[in-house]
């Protein structure tokens, strides 16, 4: 490829962050399961998230377009460029652990106290935080550990230190560790106990790791938290943890492995071995350079304790340390600088290592693919005059359209495997295939070509050989051509030294070869729906990234208008196919509610409302409609998207209908008169409304004949005899039906589930029937409903969805007061359960 094409190929931002410097690490730049960018950096942990999929308050996202060229002179381009919604973790303002307290050998020294900064951060699977988001680990120079989470708002709230019971921070690790590893008596530290509370923190940091969310195989998806955080020590122990709410992380086990420094870990993904049970392998690196396995594997086991409206699950888990090595100590007398294992589709995953100089691949043992240890030597591509092979690496990716595994150097050059699946080799110039027409594009000199251009590009100084891009972490953004990387300008070979307040670093999103591969989109589009999983514990703008950034593009996305809506329309036959046809609830025979039937209750409204694939996809495919009809080009095509929406919402809107009646069925005898009838009430109303399935109408009436009795102020047949209901005069059961107008006072009469009129003439939700039908996000701001109860949202206590702007009540352990009216303990519960948005399950976000 010629150098003028390589300065053709757009750059999508190019966002500068001042005052700041990183390390070459994997994990410096890595993406959450919430779609959302974690910058590490010496002081903060910064949180970007990309705008495109989100229609809530863009207008204070923060553009990324270079300086100047054409990207930003061309009003075409200029649509293109990434907007960012930013925050960060301020990790300067915690308190380090005074190590010398606990002990004074040298051996648990710790010079990271010196001068304290953030070394690393791992990031668990969407749905723990309490806002149904990530939690973050960080780890300090100091070894500390810490966990966090998001306050209010997700995008651009505030990550901050507070009290534990309602803070962002949740708890500080290291004093858990402190609880499993020490003696009882804490005048007795000894030196094992202080290293096992002491993470590694080296020059390449990588000793914590968060695995993905465990797929049991079992549908619905049970809500079990069957991720890990796993800390390496000084103590050469592997520590795992399970994150509990509001609490500190459970100790699930140590397991001693080396009895060296762990340095680096990295895990393979769960496998579903049988229903109920998976496994993975974890991939540990020694500061002595050896780097070993350890077999984890989880089974559900089922609680049968008691009264359950679904089942309820404990998690068995083993640990079993491999047999042999993958490298041992002898064969490598550097130090392990990355380590990662690369998912490859159909075969055993790779596990890839390095060392200064050279590249390390490795095979578990297998009858149809290559297997064993493979060693590749770098080659200095010449981008400046500090390049070298010997720099160490700062990004890996793997690209399955073309089989390359794409490394990438701090010295910013860029090194391509071919062949990475069957016989790994480098892609050099001159040592191509020849099998496609993107073969001289995918090369080592190519991509550091572009890499290079894209640098001189976006530095608004101009740049010589002396100047090099250093790479501190890259990864791809698309699952192909598009890449993101941070960098910063260098000039080592002036041996100068510049303070931490002339550092700036520059966050970069760039197409690396020219691939406009309107099928590859399609077909990819058609996998990703059809193999979703909640199991993933993955937000739908994670799962959706690639196909919201691409089609961003109003004439791709005109050029693909007709295919793309057939592929996001509902399937035919899904209606009839109805999962939510399925879901059984036990009844129950209990009259009394307890704090254990309420989380009992909770628990089987999360599950059902959230575990199931179908539900998942067609979240994902509303999701998909909105974006087409805010991208679209002309009025007829937007009202296409709509039919297609439409169609969507009302297949999601009837599932969440009956899964919530046939909850209330199971616990009908536990409702009472004063405060759930008026819920139960909306809920029959709205199975009523026309366009409901003939079966979900019956199922309401079913509902409505069922609490009849406790309307009319007698038990009815499920209330044993002798026992005490609550009750009141059927007419006084109508008054409480009846809303206030939060204007006037005035009582509105329950004769809308969307819209809501008082004598006065006040209205509320005058245009909710346009969202609630359609999807349609024109009026989102004028919605006046809970999108979860369908009562008036009279408070200004409420959450926002960040994807299709429906507002919710928040939940009552937020400690915000709810309406009068929505004070029953099924509501209570229903908005406990409800962390996503129902429709297209994206997160919330609050404002006061």
């Amino acid at each position: 490829m010629s150098k003028s094409s390589q300065r053709d190929l757009p750059v999508y931002a190019a966002l500068t962050i001042p005052t700041v410097t990183s390390f070459p690490s994997l994990k410096t730049l890595q993406v959450s399961a919430d779609g959302q960018v974690c910058f590490v950096t010496k002081n903060s942990a910064f949180i970007l998230t990309p705008d495109h999929g989100i229609n809530f308050d863009t207008s204070s996202t923060v553009g990324s377009l270079p300086s100047g060229g054409k990207d930003r002179e061309d009003p075409r381009l200029a649509a293109l460029g990434l907007g960012w919604f930013k925050t960060m973790i301020q990790h300067d303002k915690i308190t380090p652990t005074r190590w010398p307290e606990y002990s004074q050998a040298w051996g648990a020294v710790s010079l990271g106290s010196i001068d304290l900064s953030l070394s690393s951060v791992a990031i668990s699977p969407s749905g723990l935080g309490s806002n149904g988001g990530c939690v973050y680990a960080t780890l300090s120079s100091n070894m500390d550990v810490n966990l966090w989470k998001a306050g209010k708002n997700y995008l651009k709230g505030e990550w901050s230190l507070a009290s534990r019971l309602f803070s962002t921070q949740v708890s500080n690790v290291t004093q858990t560790l402190f609880a499993h590893s020490a003696p009882r008596d804490e005048d007795k530290f000894d030196i094992a106990s202080v290293l096992k509370a002491q993470t590694v923190c080296e020059l390449f940091p990588g000793g914590l790791e968060w695995t993905p969310q465990a797929d049991f195989g079992i549908s619905p998806t049970p809500c079990v938290d069957g991720s890990l955080l796993v800390l390496g020590n000084r103590a050469g122990s592997l520590t795992f943890l399970r994150y509990r709410p509001g609490a500190d992380p459970q100790h699930v086990q140590t397991l001693p492995v080396a009895n060296k420094w762990i340095t680096q870990l990295s895990f393979s993904g769960w496998e579903t071995t049988v229903l109920g049970t998976c496994g993975g392998y974890l991939a540990y690196g020694v500061s002595d350079g050896s780097i070993g396995l350890v077999r984890i594997t989880q089974t559900l086991q089922e609680d049968r304790d008691g009264f359950l409206f679904t089942p309820s699950y404990d998690i068995v888990i083993t640990f079993e340390r491999g047999p042999d090595l993958v490298q041992e100590e002898s064969q490598c007398s550097f130090a392990i600088n990355s380590l990662r294992w690369i998912h490859v589709p159909g075969r055993n995953p790779i596990l890839v290592h390095s060392n200064p100089g050279r590249i390390n691949l490795w095979s578990p043992p297998s009858p149809v693919h290559w297997a064993g240890t493979r060693t590749l030597f770098l080659q200095t591509q010449k981008t400046s005059i500090d390049s070298s092979a010997f720099h160490p690496v700062s990004g890996l990716t793997y690209i399955p359209k073309h089989d390359r595994l794409i490394v990438t150097l701090l010295d910013g050059s860029f090194h391509v495997i071919k062949n990475f699946s069957f016989d790994p080799a480098w892609a050099t110039r001159g040592a191509t295939d020849n099998g496609g027409p993107y073969e001289e594009q995918l090369t080592s000199e190519a991509l550091s070509g572009v890499s290079r251009a894209v640098f001189v590009k976006t530095e608004k100084e101009g740049v010589d050989s002396g100047d090099m891009l250093r790479i501190n972490s890259a990864v791809g953004y698309d699952g192909d051509k598009c890449f993101m990387w941070v960098y910063e300008s260098a000039r080592p070979s002036d041996f100068s030294y510049k303070h931490d307040a002339k550092h700036s670093s520059m966050l970069v999103v760039a197409q690396m070869w020219d691939d406009e591969d309107d099928e590859l989109i399609l077909g990819r589009l058609v996998e990703v729906l059809a193999l979703s999983k909640p199991a993933s514990a993955c937000s739908p703008f994670q799962l959706l990234r690639p196909f919201l950034f691409h089609l961003r593009n109003p004439a791709r996305l005109d050029r693909l208008h007709s295919r793309f809506l057939e592929i996001v329309h509902l399937p035919e036959g899904v209606q009839a196919e109805d999962h939510s046809t399925k879901i059984i609830v036990p009844h129950s025979t209990l009259t009394a509610v307890d704090d254990g039937i309420r989380a009992k209750f909770r628990l089987s409204l999360a599950t059902h409302l959230y575990g199931w694939d179908e539900l998942f996809r067609l979240r994902m495919r509303l999701c998909l409609g909105d974006f087409a009809w805010k991208h679209a080009v002309n009025e007829e095509r937007r009202a296409e998207c709509g039919v297609v929406a439409q169609g969507l919402l009302n297949a999601i809107s009837h599932r969440v209908l009956r899964t919530i009646v046939r909850h209330l069925v199971a616990a009908v005898s536990l409702l009472t008169a004063v405060s759930d009838v008026p819920f139960v009430s909306r809920m029959i109303v709205q199975s009523l409304l026309p366009g409901c399935p003939a079966d979900l109408s019956e199922e309401g009436r079913h509902l409505s004949a069922l609490i009849q009795p406790l309307m009319e102020g007698r038990p009815g047949i499920l209330v044993p005899a002798g026992v005490q209901t609550p009750s009141m005069p059927s007419d006084e059961i109508v008054t409480k039906l009846n809303e206030t107008c939060p204007a006037c006072g005035v009582e509105v009469p329950l004769q809308d589930i969307t819209t809501a009129v008082c004598a006065n003439g006040h209205r509320w939700g005058a245009y909710c029937n346009i969202l609630w039908m359609s999807g349609w996000l024109t009026t989102c701001h004028s919605i006046a409903r809970c999108s979860v109860t369908t009562f008036i949202l009279s408070t200004p206590w409420v959450r926002t969805c960040v994807g299709c702007c429906r507002k919710a009540f928040l939940p009552p352990s937020g400690e915000r007061e709810l309406p009068e009216i929505a004070k029953g303990w099924v509501v209570e519960e229903l908005l406990e359960a409800v962390k996503k948005c129902l429709f297209c399950n994206s997160a919330f976000v609050s404002i006061l």
